[in-house]
């Protein structure tokens, strides 16, 4: 946890969890996009993932891959993958629901 400076000292330059939002919700300057970017990022990394399953799948089944196990793995690596992702997805429209309910 950070101290707070004594009063007269040099300002201490915080980490990134301590930067403070803009007013138009957009990042501040100097971050490279935020919540937006992992999502795509991971998004993207799932879609490499299903594509080489599927890829060592039809590898498997036309004869030219000989480690059944290897490919086993690969497929249900991608099916976990994608069990996550859909429950983070529900998780997350849920919570969305729930704040949309709330009070004001």
């Amino acid at each position: 946890m950070p101290t707070i400076p004594p009063v007269g000292a040099t300002p201490v330059a915080l980490g990134p969890e301590f930067a403070r939002p803009t007013l138009d919700g957009a990042a501040p300057a100097g971050e490279g996009g935020g919540f937006g970017k992992m999502l795509a990022e991971q998004i993207g990394n799932l879609n490499d993932m299903q594509a080489s399953a599927g890829r060592q799948a039809q590898a498997l089944t036309t004869g030219q891959a000989t480690d059944v196990t290897a490919v086993v793995m690969e497929v249900e690596r991608a099916s976990l993958a994608l069990q996550l992702a859909t429950q983070v997805r529900n998780k997350t429209v849920d919570a969305y629901h729930e704040i949309f309910r709330m009070q004001v």
